[in-house]
C-alpha cells in the first residue's frame, strides 16, 4: 500500500435504540458487531463498530446510539446515503428478505451500470447495496449466505448545495478522480484501493440544509496506511488553509478530523493498530472494552449503558 488515501475506513453514524440499532445490523443486514465500546467523549453512551469478520478498514460502520434522539433530517452539507457491495445476482435475495422483515425499501434501479436496491434502517438512515464484482471475504451469519452477504463499503454519497470546492478536496487532497456524472451526481474514485474506493457528490443546490441527529451520518472517514502517512496529509490540509485538529488517539486507529468546505466533517483514520489491540480477534464485539481513561469508572458506566440481549 502506497502513502495514499486509500479509500474510505469507516462511517460513523447516529442511531436511537441501542438495542434496536444491535438487532438490525447484526440480525437483518448480517454484519458482525466488532467493537462494543463507549463514546469516548460520552461514555454513558456506547460506541457499536459493525464489519467483517475482522473489522476490516472499508467495512467498518459505526454507530453512537443515543436513547431518545430526537430524529434527523438528510440534506446538504452531509453525508447522505452508504452504500454497500453484494454479489451480482443477489438483491432478488434482499428484497425477498426486507418484505420478510418490515424493512423499508425501494425497487431495484440501474445508477452507473450497476443495479442497487435502496433501504432504510429502523432510524430512517439511507442504505444502498450494489450488485458489483467484490473480491473481499464476507462475513457470513446466521441465514445470509456467501452469496449474497455484504462485502463492505461500495461508495458514500454527499449531498451538497455546490459540489466545486469539495470535488477539490477529493481531487487536490485525497487523490481521487472524476469517474462518471450523470444529471447532479458526480462519482469520483480512486484507484489506490480496489474497493471501498468511491465517493458520489450529489448537487442539489435548491435543497434544505441537513440536520445531524437521529439517523443521519455524524462523519466520514478515509484511510491511510500509519500515523507517519496520517500526519504527512494533515501538513497537505494545514497547507490547503483547512483548520484540523491535532492527531487523537481513537484505541483502535489515530484520527485527525476538518470539515470539508460542503460541511460534511472528515477524517482521516489509520490502519494501525486496528480491532485486535485489546482483545483476541476470536472474541471481537463479545465485550464491552473501555479506553483507559474510563476503566476506573467501569462499575459506574456499566450500570448507565443500557443492557443489551445478544444473540
Amino acid at each position: 500500500m502506497k502513502d495514499v488515501i486509500s479509500g474510505l475506513h469507516h462511517i460513523t453514524a447516529i442511531a436511537g435504540s441501542a438495542q434496536r440499532n444491535l438487532d438490525f445490523y447484526t440480525k437483518v443486514l448480517g454484519l458482525k458487531l466488532i467493537k462494543k465500546t463507549v463514546n469516548f467523549d460520552d461514555p454513558g453512551t456506547y460506541h457499536f463498530y459493525f464489519g467483517d469478520q475482522v473489522g476490516t478498514p472499508g467495512s467498518i460502520l459505526t454507530f453512537f446510539p443515543w436513547e431518545g434522539i430526537t430524529p434527523g433530517r438528510r440534506g446538504t452539507g452531509m453525508a447522505t446515503e452508504i452504500g454497500y457491495a453484494v454479489p451480482k445476482g443477489s438483491l432478488d435475495f434482499w428484497v425477498k428478505r426486507f418484505d420478510k422483515l418490515n424493512v423499508t425499501y425501494n425497487k431495484p434501479s440501474d445508477r452507473f451500470g450497476e443495479k442497487y436496491l435502496t433501504f432504510l434502517d429502523p432510524d430512517g438512515l439511507k442504505l444502498e447495496l450494489y450488485e458489483t464484482t467484490d473480491s473481499r471475504t464476507p462475513y457470513v451469519s446466521g441465514d445470509v449466505a456467501a452469496d449474497a452477504a455484504t462485502r463492505g463499503f461500495h461508495n458514500v454519497t454527499l449531498t451538497l448545495s455546490s459540489i466545486k470546492d469539495t470535488a477539490a478536496v477529493l481531487t487536490d487532497i485525497f487523490g481521487f478522480k472524476l469517474d462518471a456524472e450523470n444529471v447532479n451526481r458526480f462519482r469520483f474514485k480512486t484507484d489506490a484501493v480496489e474497493n471501498a474506493n468511491i465517493v458520489d457528490l450529489v448537487e442539489a443546490a435548491g435543497e434544505g440544509r441537513g440536520h445531524v441527529a437521529g439517523g443521519t451520518v455524524h462523519h466520514v472517514a478515509f484511510r491511510v496506511k500509519d500515523e507517519e502517512v496520517l500526519m504527512k496529509y494533515r501538513d497537505v490540509v494545514v497547507g490547503k488553509g483547512f483548520n484540523i485538529t491535532p492527531k487523537i488517539d481513537r484505541n483502535y486507529f489515530y484520527s485527525l478530523y476538518f470539515r470539508e468546505p460542503g460541511g460534511v466533517l472528515f477524517e482521516i483514520a489509520t490502519d494501525n493498530p486496528g480491532f485486535a489491540v485489546d482483545e483476541d480477534v476470536n472474541e471481537l464485539g463479545k465485550n464491552l472494552k473501555l479506553p483507559a481513561q474510563y476503566e476506573s469508572k467501569r462499575s459506574q458506566i456499566e450500570k448507565v449503558l443500557p443492557k443489551l440481549v445478544e444473540a
